[in-house]
């Protein structure tokens, strides 16, 4: 069964009108007088990154000009490029960025002027984690109306019973008898939503504490015109094996600071699943979640494209299972590169809107390039390395290092400034920093590459796992 928009309800809860209690004389002249436009932080970023790109470009000819004798100079510096020249470019724009952002204070609300939320949960085979899920929503205290909604999406295990054995007020479930797929799922969700923001949440997800207020308060703090924002999701099982203590920074690092950098700048292109928040106008307006791998992706896509803003709040956390063998994890980052591919297949006009945010749309087109250069290129320029044959992979090379170690240091310095906030502490984990940082992109980019491929050649599609 697949949800039509002309199948959603008639009567759209609405947004009420809030008022934020007011801003004290200190926090007002502290803004005042350290204020800098979004669009004069970007200018500056972008210049700045432009031009260590340039300095890099030109610190690389001799060595482009080594290599285009056996390659040729347009090989040569297609090659160059995707090594070096553009991941140098990124990480400066990331470091620049992560300096100038000032994440705005959420404004107080009063405690019953806080608007009603429904939960959306899609479970699939979840009995071993659905009830701690509940759990940690139910020790939410959020102080306005909650719905949760859960959709049981034909599961052949004992999920349907686990959610049988409570009995929370808030809780309704939905049992779907054959498996449709996560859109699906959550459409039939939305279908019986009655308040004014949704927020998805995975099956296997644990909320941290107060992470539905701060949620919420970052979208009503955020600037008009913001429909969705999307949460921050951290490795809830990274004791679990090396796999996932790997993923734990690529989440607690990577993903977390490009999400902090696109909200800065308007336009946070993944408002991920497994937990975000939406106007409930706004989804059914877009027509839900389309039946996709990439649903949540290209969701968010849709959203921007009809001129949204999408936000994101660094300090309201879910922990969520990440895959814990090797196949899963390949799988899932295949499931993220067709996403990507699909998102660009369904608005791909995003690239010509005059937004900030249209650089990081850019940027994602570049990905399929980078990643097929890494695989294809680097990979092997490194074995020839190993032999003394520096023409793809020497010390030209070092160029990234720099700016890729300041911004490993600056997403690490912010974000566990966020947790001793909260009362949370990093884990000891160096070995899945060391593993992160030396073998992750030779693992993750073949998989990405694969992908694309799959995508492209239009292959079967699953969900496979998150």
């Amino acid at each position: 069964m697949s949800i039509q928009a002309q199948d959603w309800p008639k009567y759209t809860p609405a947004l009420p009108a809030i008022v934020p209690l007011p801003t004290t004389p200190d926090e007002a002249e502290t803004r005042r007088r350290y204020y800098l436009s979004v669009h004069y932080k970007f200018a500056l970023t972008l210049i700045l990154a432009l031009a260590w790109a340039v300095f890099s470009y030109s610190l690389a000819r001799g060595w482009i000009l080594t290599l285009s004798a056996v390659e040729g100079s347009a090989l040569a510096d297609l090659m160059i490029f995707g090594i070096a020249i553009l991941p140098g470019f990124m990480n400066a724009f990331l470091v620049v960025g992560l300096l100038f952002d000032r994440r705005p204070p959420r404004r107080r609300f009063a405690l019953g002027d806080l608007p009603g939320v429904t939960l959306l949960v899609a479970a699939y085979n979840e009995e071993d984690s659905i009830l701690t899920t509940l759990a940690s929503i139910n020790n939410q205290s959020y102080p306005a109306p909650v719905e949760v909604i859960v959709i049981n999406d034909g599961s052949t295990d004992g999920t349907m019973e686990r959610l049988r054995s409570v009995s929370y007020p808030w809780l309704q479930v939905i049992d779907l008898k054959c498996n449709g797929g996560k859109a699906n799922a959550l459409n039939v969700g939305l279908r019986h939503a009655t308040h004014p923001l949704t927020i998805t949440l995975d099956a296997d997800s644990y909320l941290y504490r107060q992470a539905l207020r701060r949620l919420v308060e970052r979208f009503l703090s955020d600037p008009p015109g913001t429909a969705a924002v999307a949460g921050a999701v951290l490795v809830r099982n990274s004791r679990q094996n090396l796999i996932t203590r790997m993923q734990e920074w690529d989440y607690f690092h990577g993903i977390a600071a490009v999400k902090r950098l696109q909200s800065l700048f308007q336009g946070t292109l993944v408002a991920q699943g497994a937990f975000s928040l939406y106007r409930t106008d706004t989804l059914r307006s877009v027509g839900g979640w389309p039946e996709c791998v990439g649903e949540d992706i290209v969701l968010t896509w849709a959203i921007l494209r009809r001129g949204h803003r999408v936000g994101y709040c660094e300090d309201a956390i879910a922990f969520t299972n990440a895959p814990a063998t090797f196949h899963q994890f390949i799988r899932q980052r295949q499931r993220w590169s067709r996403g990507l591919i699909e998102a660009f297949k369904a608005h791909g006009e995003l690239l010509f809107h005059r937004r900030m945010s249209t650089l990081f749309i850019w940027w994602n087109l570049l990905f399929p390039y980078m990643d097929m250069i890494y695989t294809l290129v680097f990979i092997p320029g490194l074995l020839l390395a190993c032999f003394g044959i520096y023409w793809l992979a020497g010390p030209m090379t070092l160029l990234v290092l720099p700016l890729a170690f300041l911004v490993n240091f600056l997403m690490y310095a912010i974000q566990s400034r966020m947790f001793r906030a909260q009362g949370l502490k990093v884990r000891y984990n160096p070995l899945g920093l060391v593993i992160y940082t030396l073998f992750y992109g030779i693992v993750l980019q073949p998989g990405c590459v694969m992908g694309y491929f799959a995508e492209l050649l239009k292959l079967r599609k699953s969900w496979g796992t998150k």
